[in-house]
């Protein structure tokens, strides 16, 4: 089926309920077959204050509105303790530490890529390319795309609005489908015909017609602005509420996925236990557990990676929010996952050991990484893994 007939479908599908009976006979993943999700947060997120190194001084010196209590059993907003010296955000109490404790959840610190640019076009397009930085030969090529190709009967979609460039540049159609809801506008032009004629051959007609004029104009860049940032991916909450249909596909037809949520550019007031930030992650944890409920006994088939493309600066700026950064912390998450732990490299967290004074170094090379992982859930060879990701040294961090 190619992408124009899955379109097709998928309209049909939406007239006609039950949504999503039609692909069924199409596709069918096997039971007990591997799964991936590639969850991409775009806006790079500020890992500090989603695995935060409690043990730091430095961090609790560098953050003086945004830092999290240590923890306290009698504290509710203090932070999760996982180990002697990280802990987590305590917005994911309900949501993802359940999966923690069963050891279906595990971190890896100090992960990220080689591109220095802190750009995050430039550095989303690299990681979506899977090549090396600097070294990149297709602008059109992505690793999930050539993932998909050295697999055969292995059914791969994308949950976002167009086709990322992850999945792009591939010898075969991949479909997509939105997560996104359609942005209502401010007035419709038979909304704004109206109240400009309320406000006809009156005193106020001149203000009232800037007054509209202003405000579709206003409501528009917003839009442009926060679409841009986001390059069209669904925020959080879009995510949460459209889990169970992820995972009804994912489950019956599909193994390998790709889905982004944007909204995590926080430079300006981006809280601790409340705000932005922690109104992101609170979503995301109920999408992610939802997602493993509902995926039922294939989630021990599942391996769900959440990857930005870079961390934030750790010290707090003067508008209470971070900056762009570098080194961040990737999740990885399954019902079979070795999880439970902090994994990889590692370094303390203090002044000396940041970037360029600014950031987390990045010890875990986003390609190594994933190369190991895809290695051991699908059995490549070191050839077909160098196809996925050009140069890089695929790294088995026990994970699976």
């Amino acid at each position: 089926m190619n992408r124009r007939e899955f379109l097709l479908a998928a309209a049909t599908a939406a007239v006609a309920a039950p949504a999503l009976s039609f692909s069924g006979k199409l596709f069918a993943a096997p039971a007990g077959a591997p799964r991936f999700l590639l969850v991409f947060l775009r806006g790079g997120y500020d890992c500090n204050n989603l695995l935060i190194p409690h043990s730091s001084d430095f961090y609790y010196e560098s953050r003086p509105t945004l830092s999290i209590a240590k923890p306290d059993p009698y504290n509710q907003n203090s932070v999760i303790g996982l180990d002697s010296e990280w802990g987590l955000n305590p917005a994911l109490r309900d949501s993802l530490y359940p999966l923690w404790q069963k050891r279906q959840l595990a971190f890896v610190p100090f992960a990220g890529t080689d591109d220095m640019s802190r750009s995050h076009f430039e550095t989303q397009d690299n990681i979506e390319s899977g090549e090396p930085s600097n070294q990149r030969s297709d602008f059109r090529s992505g690793f999930m795309a050539r993932l998909s190709g050295q697999m055969a009967k292995v059914p791969s979609i994308a949950f976002t609005d167009a086709l990322p460039l992850s999945f792009q540049g591939g010898n075969h159609d991949i479909p997509n489908i939105s997560l996104r809801g359609n942005t209502k506008p401010v007035f419709d032009d038979r909304q704004a015909s109206i109240l400009a004629g309320m406000y006809q051959n009156t005193s106020l007609a001149a203000a009232a017609s800037d007054g509209l004029e202003l405000r579709q104009t206003v409501s528009k860049e917003l839009q442009d602005e926060m679409m841009n940032a986001n390059r069209g991916a669904a925020n959080s909450k879009n995510f949460a509420d459209e889990t169970h249909r992820i995972a009804t596909m994912m489950r019956d037809q599909y193994r390998l996925g790709f889905v982004d949520i944007g909204g995590w550019d926080t430079h300006v007031n981006q809280g601790s236990t409340t705000g932005q930030l922690a109104n992101n992650l609170t979503n995301l944890g109920k999408g992610l557990a939802a997602y493993a409920d509902a995926l039922g006994d294939e989630w021990d088939n599942t391996v769900v990676v959440v990857i930005s493309e870079f961390g934030r600066t750790f010290r707090e700026n003067g508008n209470k929010g971070t900056d762009h950064g570098h080194g961040t912390v990737h999740w990885v998450l399954g019902g079979k996952v070795n999880g439970g732990r902090i994994a990889g490299p590692q370094v303390a967290v203090n002044a000396q050991n940041l970037l360029q004074n600014r950031d987390y170094p990045v010890l875990t090379n986003y390609r190594d990484l994933l190369g190991g992982l895809f290695g051991k859930t699908w059995g490549l060879s070191g050839s077909q893994l160098q196809n996925v990701f050009p140069g890089a040294r695929p790294k088995d961090l026990q994970l699976v």
